[in-house]
């Protein structure tokens, strides 16, 4: 049985190289037929809603007379970091890569809540494992650490200018206000775009993390450029060799905010792998060309140094 694919790779497959009108013929119904088939399969939702439950309470500023409040809440659904130790956390902060370790969360919309003394405040929402949470209860370097991401990416997010040197944890409260049901994303697919294959740019090799799950499956052979090739890139390039793959019917691909996971073929193919920068998947794009066997995916990169992973 044919295994459930990713729509949107079928319209950028290039085709090349055709043997007459007939074979060309029998592909565009092939093609129709499938698509008609896969148009009545169902499809797993790309969001879900979480009710996440408290955590801790930071209070800080966006300027001298407006407080604001971060509820730190947890929830299963939130994948986790990956498990560093408090000693290569350390060394990640000393050695100015602390930009790779990146946290899965979930930044909530702002909304207007009421101090004790009965003033106006801005209160968010933000959403991170619950195992992860429970490491940062234990563990002060990891709490700072995530607190400065955490205010960072809310003023980026938000484009407030919240104070980030001085916060505070309550100690006597919770949360601040009420917490909202959270929507997050639970896969992201991009939507496909040509690329002239010929306008390939100096390729760099891009430093990555493999899955464990890839050592019962064929890793492809794949390249990771950034450009501009120098100084601050705006995109990544990846292109995944894929010979034994006839038909772009065969491939599943997903994007988070810094991993690649494809899987198909009849090898089987698995490639899952994190990426040191945080990327918009929401606006990647990604093409499988028939003739040279590759699969090339186009990425946003956001051009924030340290960002967190966000989960809308």
């Amino acid at each position: 049985m044919a295994a459930l694919t990713d729509k949107s790779l079928l319209s950028a497959e290039l085709e090349e190289d055709r043997d007459g009108d007939e074979d060309e013929e029998f592909q565009r119904l092939l093609l129709q037929a499938t698509q008609k088939i896969q148009s009545t399969m169902p499809s797993a939702p790309d969001s879900k809603p979480i009710r996440p439950q408290p955590g801790f309470c930071i209070k800080t500023h966006a300027s001298p007379t407006e407080k604001v409040f971060v509820n730190v809440c947890r929830s299963p659904h939130i994948p986790p970091p990956p498990d560093l130790t408090p000693q290569e956390l350390e060394c990640l902060i000393e050695s100015d890569s602390a930009s790779a370790f990146r946290i899965p969360m979930s930044l909530g919309e702002p909304h207007a809540e009421l101090d004790k003394s009965g003033n106006g405040c801005t209160a968010y929402d933000v959403v991170i494992n619950t195992g992860f949470f429970n490491k940062l209860e234990a563990n002060l370097l990891f709490k700072e650490f995530f607190i400065t991401v955490a205010l960072e990416g809310l003023a980026e997010k938000y484009s407030t200018n919240i104070n980030h040197p001085e916060w505070l944890v309550l100690k006597n409260r919770k949360f601040m206000g009420s917490i909202s049901e959270q929507t997050i994303r639970t896969k992201s697919r991009p939507v496909i775009q040509e690329m002239d294959l010929d306008k390939a740019g100096e390729t760099q090799e891009t430093p990555m993390e493999l899955s464990h799950a890839q050592s019962f499956s064929v890793v492809p052979k794949f390249t990771i450029r950034a450009e501009p090739p120098g100084g601050r890139p705006n995109f990544l390039h990846a292109e995944i060799h894929l010979p034994q793959v006839a038909s772009a019917l065969e491939l599943s691909l997903e994007l988070g905010e810094d991993r690649i996971v494809l899987e198909g073929g009849q090898v089987p193919y698995l490639l899952d792998i994190y990426i040191s920068h945080h990327i918009k998947p929401e606006r990647s794009r990604a093409q499988f060309h028939r003739g040279t066997k590759v699969l090339t995916v186009t990425m946003p990169i956001q051009l924030v140094p340290g960002a967190p992973m966000l989960l809308p």
